[in-house]
């Protein structure tokens, strides 16, 4: 009985895993050198990290470059699709559990050790020994050394950004509907208009952390919450930049002419990060600033 196989494309070793683990290294260590140099004069840690990020973006936007190549010489199939999307679905959900370690972080803070040191329970004795004027109360604007902090509220920048995020995924959802209806102009619009809305909040944040740097005294050394505040919306933003970045190469290959309302899975998977990168923001939002 004969019987038809699907081809399926194996693509050559490719040298850009390696190259990113390399970005990825220079970036961690030229980050940690940065933090411990901030003080002193003459630290090299920031060409390390400012290298590391060109790095990683040359790596980025030739891998891209390489996937495009071969998505237009037809080698993809049905299969290398569903490969596709088992491996963005997979990509996402470690992204889910990156996050979930520092909102983990963060809730083990408030409602186990912040209450410990407080002396709840059975723990009285503990908060004479260890820190006797200490009070239980989130967020914690003094450190043991005895420097103090003012928090980040929830108005101002961090609602105006989570308006501008909650609009972005409004833009790309239209955009979504346009290329699925084989509408360019609308696609090109609300794609458009997505990436200007990621590169705006990106600016706010800047804004925003200069400000908590300047006015409230917010930094890493700011204890605890300095800390968790900074990580968590730090690493968000790092995540944001991601985005857009592939925001930007869908929209460029949209103006080129590429996709389909039929075959534009790429543009999809750039969706589904967007969006995810949206739903981390409302509870960062919730559980950073409001609560």
């Amino acid at each position: 009985m004969n019987q038809d196989y699907e081809n399926y494309y194996v693509p050559e070793q490719s040298p850009w895993p390696i190259v990113g683990a390399v970005a990825l290294f220079f970036i961690a260590v030229g980050a940690a050198l940065t933090v411990m140099n901030l003080e002193s004069e003459g630290g090299s840690g920031v060409y390390l990290l400012y290298a590391g990020i060109a790095v990683l973006l040359y790596m980025i936007f030739s891998w891209f470059k390489n996937v495009i190549s071969e998505s237009d010489q037809g080698l993809y199939s049905a299969q290398m699709d569903r490969s596709f999307r088992q491996g963005m679905s997979w990509f996402i959900f470690s992204e889910i559990m990156f996050f979930m370690a520092f909102f983990g972080a963060l809730f083990y803070a408030r409602i186990l050790s912040v209450p410990w040191l407080g002396g709840a329970g059975n723990n009285a004795m503990t908060n004479e020994v260890l820190w006797p004027t200490f009070e239980a109360v989130w967020p914690l604007l003094t450190t043991p050394a005895g420097e103090t902090t003012q928090a980040m509220g929830w108005q101002g920048l961090p609602l105006i950004n989570t308006l501008i995020l909650l609009a972005s995924s409004v833009t790309l959802h239209f955009a979504h509907v346009a290329i699925e209806n084989n509408k360019r102009k609308p696609l090109k619009v609300m794609l458009g208009a997505t990436i200007l809305l990621g590169v705006c909040f990106l600016a706010l944040q800047v804004e925003e952390y200069i400000y908590a740097y300047n006015e409230l005294n917010l930094t890493l050394d700011a204890g605890i919450y300095g800390n968790t505040f900074f990580l968590l919306t730090g690493f968000h933003g790092m995540h944001v930049t991601l985005g857009a970045i592939i925001l930007f190469v869908v929209f460029v290959r949209i103006l080129k002419g590429h996709f389909t309302k039929d075959k534009h899975f790429a543009f999809q998977a750039a969706a589904w990060y967007w969006h995810f990168v949206d739903v981390v923001w409302l509870c960062l939002f919730v559980f950073v600033y409001v609560l």
